[in-house]
């Protein structure tokens, strides 16, 4: 265990030396594990204590030519396996958020509005900055798109979050639906 544990710490750090100059901002405690792809580094903050796990799909590039362009992923976050996250104008993501597996994040999808062109040969059509705020949970398999989401909310499994969710909400299903809000007087969770 202590060697594992050893070769891990290894890893993060020479993954910190190699990459700390080209990222907007990189945390030296920060713990990225092997990503699938990283596109745009320059316009990609890591905070502290952020474990971003394996085979996650980071990018901040301004595919539709949005003036600035940038990804903050902030301190002690945990982004999970396999998850996608994809800014062309602005994605932040709060302090100690939690996304499950398999999560999709985006401030833009494809364009589809010529029937004669191929949805893969059309642009890219920029929609709203994305925020997540801060103790936020994620489900698996929840997509994010062009939208904004509270504080300490929790987003269902396998929910497509496209409208806004507003602080201390519970929201599930495609499209997501609020189902509990927390009432702060009363100090808790209620049914809507």
């Amino acid at each position: 265990m202590f060697i594992k544990k050893t070769i891990n710490f290894l890893r993060y750090k020479v993954f910190y030396l190699l990459n700390f100059k080209s990222f907007a901002y990189l945390s030296p405690s920060a713990r990225v594990q092997k990503l699938l792809r990283i596109d745009g580094k320059q316009n990609i903050t890591i905070g502290k204590n952020v474990i971003i796990q394996k085979l996650t799909w980071l990018a901040a590039i301004p595919l539709t030519n949005e003036l600035k362009c940038n990804l903050t992923i902030g301190d002690g976050c945990i982004i999970g396996h396999f998850n996608h996250i994809y800014a062309t104008g602005e994605i932040i993501i709060g302090k100690n958020v939690l996304t499950a597996d398999k999560v999709y994040i985006a401030d833009n999808q494809h364009n589809y509005s010529d029937i004669d062109i191929p949805i893969l040969n059309q642009s890219i059509k920029q929609l709203p900055s994305v925020s997540i705020g801060d103790g936020t949970w994620l489900g698996e398999n929840v997509c994010v798109i062009g939208v904004s989401i509270g504080k300490h909310c929790v987003i269902g499994a396998n929910s497509v979050v496209n409208k806004p969710i507003p602080d201390y909400c519970i929201a599930v299903g495609s499209p997501a639906k609020i189902i509990k809000k927390y009432n702060l007087q009363s100090k808790k969770w209620e049914k809507v």
